[in-house]
């Protein structure tokens, strides 16, 4: 009862005004969140099963998870490009309404695949088909080449980047700069953002793909996020002020080139980040605790989930249930670490216990489900749920602690904030990381595949001792290790790290702004000393967030 207490004190900080931007917020992004696991899951089950088909009809070789790869991993490289090009925006126009337009702008970008499957006689799936889909046929497929969908799918990325960066800015606009406020709010936030994409999770996989086929499922989500956009502008203005240049009106400068300079001080920020990060025994355990754990999910998520279903089971569409059982993960890691604030106050424990979890996809090599049986994909649901918990839980608590203590320390750089700085290079790890990796990775298995027999019964397993079982131990090992590197940090559960105590609110002199972590964005100069900052991959972890008129 004490926790149920604690928790509804914590809803009565807000007032009645920041309750209720908080309600429609909530409401907004679970309607986001469904329309979001529709695309993303349909989009790679339908690249998935169009690259088998285009091997199966040409004769060629199998390149499927090369493709895969390279697709997931360019739309999440746009992401920082989306989040670069809003930028200029957001201190021109009310939050919210820079919000609304950018799910809009999502919408039709997602809308995209959908016109040039139709323009290229691509049809719902066949009513006979429903019940008794014809291995790998594939026929009411558009006929275009599937190479087509990466540029598309990096278009939406750029249009992916530019909401998450703004669903992002958002919550310190509604809350204000109260650390204890935005920590409340942002776990909140969070457990109905993966109830929403558990369920999304689920009912793409069993009822939407089942009844329309992936090349339609998303069909779905334009409609979500015009209902998301249309709720989200329902939200107060929240005291936006237009900043007021003494440029006159034609010593302005354009958008572009406001855009460009963000990207040349975003460059900045990575070299920055890389000097403070790798030259301080303090800050250096990030790069392994934060960037190669956030890979890992995210490996876990987009790469070993459709290799298991497609290979393993026959069917692409099922590893949206091993998704959502990541999602509920994902939901109790969140759950786990509001209720446990006051005992667990640092992301240790929840990092050792994210490099235990990873050890679980040993069982993966070894496994021989029987095909066609969605059961198996619910075991790996299963399984993938601790997994995620450990990861979720560990990257909550992380956030918190790299902005309280990165928040503390002043850049030397005039056009830089150390915490912007970090989190770029942080962020940028792990892109480069995973476009390098996911296509390489995806290009062995293909190996594998094919030589073992390709589509006359080809197996991975072999390849899957490697780039599951051997990726993810020696994952284990450097996050593991890397929990023992600050000062103070050889607890089981240490009260504090680096002898820092970051439970106060203080006054912070932050010459920089935001990037995020989905989509990092430019620093700028200091203009309040209250600032905040908020990172995310898919958007979906909770973050501390900054003013959103401070950006560029």
């Amino acid at each position: 009862m004490g926790y149920v207490a604690e928790l509804k004190d914590g809803l009565r900080a807000f007032t009645p005004q920041e309750r209720r931007n908080i309600a429609i917020y909530i409401a907004g992004i679970m309607i986001y969140k469904f329309g979001l696991e529709a695309f993303n899951g349909s989009v790679v089950a339908l690249a998935t099963n169009r690259y088998d088909y285009e091997s199966i009809q040409s004769g060629r070789p199998s390149r499927t998870f090369e493709r895969v790869g390279l697709l997931t991993g360019l739309n999440q490289a746009c992401q920082c490009i989306g989040s670069i090009l809003i930028g200029p925006l957001v201190k021109r126009y009310p939050t919210k309404n820079v919000l609304a337009c950018a799910v809009l702008v999502f919408g039709l970008c997602s809308a995209l695949l959908l016109i040039i499957d139709a323009a290229t006689g691509g049809t719902f799936m066949p009513a006979a088909y429903r019940e008794n889909h014809h291995e790998n046929d594939w026929s009411y497929y558009g006929k275009y080449n599937t190479d087509a969908m990466i540029p598309v799918y990096c278009i939406s990325g750029v249009a992916y980047g530019m909401v998450e960066l703004i669903r992002r800015v958002i919550p310190r606009d509604i809350v204000g700069g109260h650390v204890q406020k935005l920590r409340k709010m942002d776990s909140i936030v969070h457990i109905f953002y993966e109830i929403t994409g558990t369920a999304g999770a689920f009912v793409t996989a069993l009822v939407i793909i089942p009844q329309l086929g992936n090349n339609k499922a998303f069909i779905v989500t334009p409609v979500c996020f015009t209902f998301c956009a249309t709720i989200w502008f329902f939200i107060s203005e929240l005291d936006f002020k237009r900043q007021k240049s003494s440029l006159h009106q034609h010593e302005k400068p354009a958008y572009w080139k406001a855009a460009f300079r963000g990207l040349f001080l975003f460059g900045e920020s990575i070299w920055v980040g890389a000097r403070i990060l790798f030259t301080s025994r303090k800050f250096i355990w990030l790069v392994p605790g934060y960037a190669v754990a956030l890979y890992a999910h995210r490996y876990l998520e987009n790469g070993i989930a459709p290799q298991v279903a497609r290979r393993y089971m026959g069917h692409s569409a099922w590893s949206q249930i091993m998704v959502g059982g990541s999602n509920l993960g994902e939901l109790l890691g969140a759950l786990a670490v509001l209720l446990l604030t006051n005992t667990i106050q640092t992301p240790m424990p929840w990092l050792r216990l994210d490099a235990i979890m990873l050890l679980i996809v040993w069982y993966i090599p070894f496994w021989r489900p029987p095909a066609d049986d969605v059961g198996q994909a619910w075991i790996v649901a299963a399984t993938f749920a601790p997994i995620s918990f450990g990861w979720a839980a560990g990257d909550v608590s992380l956030a918190a602690y790299i902005q309280a203590s990165l928040s503390r320390l002043e850049s030397k750089n005039k056009n830089v904030s150390a915490l912007g700085a970090v989190m770029a290079f942080l962020y940028s790890f792990y892109i480069v990381t995973y476009a390098i990796s996911g296509t390489l990775l995806g290009r062995y298995l293909d190996g594998v595949y094919n030589k073992s027999g390709g589509t006359d019964g080809g197996a991975i397993h072999e390849g899957l001792l490697f780039t599951a079982g051997m990726q993810m131990t020696i994952i284990s090992v450097l996050v593991f290790a890397a929990t023992f590197v600050p000062k103070g940090a050889l607890a089981f559960n240490p009260k504090m790290i680096s002898e820092e105590k970051l439970d106060e609110d203080e006054p912070v002199e932050m010459e920089g702004r935001r990037d995020e972590q989905e989509a990092p964005d430019v620093p700028v100069f200091k203009e309040n000393s209250k600032k905040s900052y908020c990172t995310s991959d898919d958007g979906s972890e909770p973050h501390v967030e900054k003013q959103a008129s401070e950006i560029i």
